[in-house]
């Protein structure tokens, strides 16, 4: 691109930003039956998803193409 902007959709955007605004968007139970993880099922807190993705690259990436997929 000519202006130096990332064609990434998700440049800028947080890790939390994404969890947060899909909980919004879907509720907790509607990410689960999306993106099959127990911390969408169980534990339903934006701090205990945030620890699993981090270290889960699968998941991590599930989320993120949800997130795409929602709201690009």
């Amino acid at each position: 691109m000519a202006n130096g902007k990332s064609n990434d959709p998700l440049h800028g955007v947080t890790l939390e930003q994404v969890v947060t605004r899909l909980e919004s968007h879907y509720g907790w139970d509607g990410l689960a039956q999306r993106v099959d993880i127990n911390c969408f099922k169980k534990d339903q807190s934006v701090k205990s998803s945030l620890k699993f993705l981090r270290k889960t690259p699968w998941a991590r990436d599930k989320v993120e193409k949800l997130y795409v997929a929602t709201f690009d």
